[in-house]
Formats: structure tokens, sequence, C-alpha cells
């Protein structure tokens, strides 16, 4: 059922029409009860209509220890939107929504389908203006850079860390030949 709300609201332009969620029932053999349960517990599937770019910034605490709220006030000042309105135009969309998996790399937006990390309010004032020019970074392989020119979640300094094989702990083969376990002796014998 997942699968086929995802495709009804790409189709519907980012949104799921009640008419959608019934096809999805008909398709699914359910009452559309069952599929409206599913619509309206998952964040991801929108009842209401969206912008063209629909942005999702996250808000919580690693996010907002970086500068979230910066950008949500960069977005709101630059588009003249509130968190949860869309522009006269219909083009932006704005939702503050919860953890959206990119801790390492915050603060970061949601655009769509696509993530931009590690935004300063320069970055996303550059984010916007692209987007009313519909011409955003392309993503790659993996989905978008950081915004600001890192790669992945290496960190601002580059890689400093595992550059070599780390060597595994020794344990001893024999620690458990009695067949007993000393509590008390527990990490040394799982080599902590």
């Amino acid at each position: 059922m997942i699968p086929l709300l995802d495709l009804a609201q790409r189709q519907a332009g980012g949104w799921l029409p009640l008419a959608a969620m019934d096809k999805v029932a008909q398709i699914c053999h359910v009452a559309p009860v069952r599929v409206y349960e599913v619509a309206s517990f998952y964040t991801m599937f929108n009842r209401t209509p969206v912008g063209k770019y629909f942005m999702q910034v996250c808000g919580t605490t690693p996010c907002m220890i970086c500068g979230s709220e910066e950008i949500m006030q960069t977005i709101q000042n630059h588009l003249g939107i509130k968190n949860g309105e869309t522009t006269e135009d219909g083009y932006f969309t704005l939702l503050e929504v919860e953890c959206l998996g990119a801790c390492a790399n915050a603060p970061m937006v949601q655009i769509n389908d696509d993530y931009y990390e590690c935004l300063s309010k320069d970055t996303m004032i550059e984010l916007l203006d692209l987007m009313k020019q519909d011409k955003l970074p392309e993503v790659g392989k993996w989905g978008s850079l950081p915004m600001n020119g890192q790669v992945s979640c290496e960190g601002p300094l580059g890689k400093h860390s595992l550059l070599k094989t780390p060597v595994p702990p020794k344990v001893d083969p024999e620690r458990f030949k009695a067949g007993e376990v000393d509590p008390a002796s527990v990490k040394t014998h799982m080599a902590y």
C-alpha cells in the first residue's frame, strides 16, 4: 500500500487527494478507511497540496544546535511565508519537521526527495535563488553533497581518523576453557 500511496502522491503533484487514496484502496482490495489510516499516520504523505518545492527543515536538537532556527528564519524572511505555509504562487511550501536522519551534517533541509546538508544562511539563500530558477544543484549517486563543500560526513577538517586499519584487541583463546566466567572480569575477557 505504501508504494502505491507514494506513486499516487507523485502523480498528484506532491499530495494525496481523496480520489487517489480511494483508488489505492480499490487496487489493494481494502476499505478506504484503511488507506486513510496509513496516509494520516506517515508524515511522508501530504493530505493537502504543497508547492513545487516542498522544503522540510529539520528542527531536532542536533540541527537546532547547528543553526536550523537561522535556516527557518532565512527561508521565512526570503519567501515571506511562515512554517506550514505555501507561497502565493504555489512554488514553495515550508514545514519544520522532526529528525530526518542527517545529524552528522546538520543543519539540513529536505527539498522534495533530496537532502541539502551543512547549510548556512548564505547557502540557504543560494538554494532558494536556484529553486526560483528551477536549477537546484544536481544530486549524485549518493544524493546531494553537503553545501559547505565537504565530502559526505567526513567533517570540515577532512579525513582525520581511521586513516589506517585499526588493530583488533588481543583476545585470549583459552579464556573460557574452565567453563566459568567471573563477573568481575567480564570486561577483560571481552577485550574491553
